[in-house]
């Protein structure tokens, strides 16, 4: 009989969800933005932007922060997944 999903991995996968479907919106924006072309348009980028803050940091990227959570999501989903196989 098939018992039912631990509240842990439901949780982490969740949280794994939430991590793959910000960083896939912070990659494609990192991909659709045109990058300046000098490192001094990036400061000078920022008093136009629409958003009143960073997400990211200056030394970090938007679609590398990006991979970045989704890797950390697919490590999640894995994790939740080993955890919900290692209790039944």
């Amino acid at each position: 009989m098939n018992r039912p999903v631990p509240r842990r991995a439901t949780v982490l996968y969740a949280i794994s969800a939430t991590c793959v479907a910000i960083g896939a919106l912070l990659w494609v924006r990192g991909q659709t933005g045109a990058p300046p072309r000098v490192y001094g348009s990036y400061l000078a980028a920022d008093g136009y932007t629409s958003s009143a803050w960073r997400v990211w940091s200056p030394a970090v990227p938007e679609e590398r922060l990006g991979l970045y959570l989704i890797a950390a999501g697919l490590v999640l989903a894995v994790a939740a997944r080993l955890f919900s196989i290692r209790r039944d």
